[in-house]
């Protein structure tokens, strides 16, 4: 599952290590230097302390403590040159540099086994999230798709945006989309809710049968999975379910309370507005649900996706506008619009996302593309 990535500008970490330990080399033979010129009138060796402080900042726990035994015998090499290793200031100073580099070290030994606790949580995350998602495969009748899944927490790599393509009875895809209220590892199991719901019921019933099906779900369920104690604010799910028929143009929409699709179609951009929407699973709902339909003719492209991607502020607070960027990229393929959306979002916001982000492309093929 593809999490939040950055696009340029990452030191290989090998490279990094190396050269803080060059860096920090360097600096003890400055003061050493610097140091036994000046003589006994001015005292430089606690300075030393500085590179065991920048190696636990950039490097491991073990190069650390390689770097802070160096600090500790430059400094014994110092008061020895300067004829004074057993004068009480040089045996202070000795003493001061050896606490502080021990304590340096033991902070980060702490921090490794903290990273490592955090890469597995990560690991965990990331297999938590296949098995959640299953993300959809990049051919699903006469569909191609690329899909996008981007977390605002850089702890987690998954978060409450869900998405799913499944095949239906009578030859057709069916398309979920939907966004949690909430981020993080709290939304996962709402999130759960719908997606189980969607793969049972996206076989059985016809679209407006299945959208019953997720709100009876959600109003069953979701009391039980949300986290009410932390978060006492209301709950509930925004989706977006379709049909796409394999034999026939016209795809049925139904909009429960989620931003519209983009169609692009012959290089123009219109957002599907649908004429009545639902309010969001988990939101009561007496009347019926509205089917909206439109033409989805080979060589279009539908773009899906959360309110995550439009709502991306830049620094200067303007919202990410998606259906026009969409209209000035080149739409040859999914992964290659989706491509641009990625690089063009990230370009937005300067890599910081306020709020977990999904997109889907699909595209129709064409019958000698099948």
């Amino acid at each position: 599952m593809e999490g939040r990535r950055a696009w340029a500008g990452r030191v290989k970490r090998p490279l990094l290590t190396y050269a803080t330990v060059a860096v920090a080399l360097a600096f003890m033979l400055a003061i050493t230097v610097t140091d036994l010129v000046l003589g006994t009138t001015v005292h430089l060796g606690p300075f030393l302390v500085i590179a065991p402080a920048l190696a636990a900042s950039l490097t491991t726990t073990r190069l650390t403590a390689v770097v802070a035994a160096l600090a500790v015998a430059d400094q014994v090499l110092i008061a020895t040159l300067h004829g004074g290793l057993g004068t009480t200031n040089h045996i202070a100073q000795i003493t001061a540099l050896t606490v502080l580099s021990l304590l340096i070290v033991s902070l980060r030994l702490v921090r490794e086994r903290r990273e490592r606790a955090l890469g597995r949580a990560r690991s965990v995350a990331a297999t938590a999230q296949q098995a959640l998602l299953r993300p959809p495969p990049q051919r699903i009748g006469p569909l191609r798709v690329a899909w996008l899944y981007l977390t605002a927490e850089d702890e987690s790599q998954i978060g409450g945006d869900l998405f799913a393509i499944t095949r239906a009875a009578g030859s057709a895809s069916r398309v979920l989309i939907g966004d949690v209220r909430g981020k993080g590892l709290n939304a996962i199991a709402e999130a759960s809710v719908v997606l189980g719901a969607f793969r049972e019921g996206a076989r059985r019933y016809a679209l407006p049968a299945l959208t019953a099906a997720l709100q009876d779900s959600v109003d069953r369920d979701l009391e039980e999975v949300a986290d009410t104690e932390d978060d006492l604010g209301e709950h509930f799910i925004t989706a977006l379910v379709l049909d796409i028929a394999d034999d026939h143009t016209e795809v049925e929409m139904i909009s429960c309370g989620h931003p519209a699709p983009l169609l692009v179609h012959d290089r123009g951009v219109t957002t599907l507005q649908p004429d009545a929407p639902a309010p969001p699973l988990g939101v009561p709902n007496p009347a019926p649900v509205t089917v909206d339909r439109f033409a989805f003719t080979p060589g279009d492209m539908l773009v899906l996706y959360t309110d995550g991607v439009i709502e991306a502020r830049s620094p200067g607070g303007d919202f990410y506008p998606l259906a026009d960027r969409v209209a000035t990229f080149p739409a040859t393929d999914p992964d290659t619009l989706l491509d641009h959306i990625h690089r063009d979002l990230i370009a937005h916001t300067k890599d910081h996302l306020a709020d977990d982000a999904a997109l889907l492309v699909l595209e129709r093929t064409h019958p000698a593309q099948r």
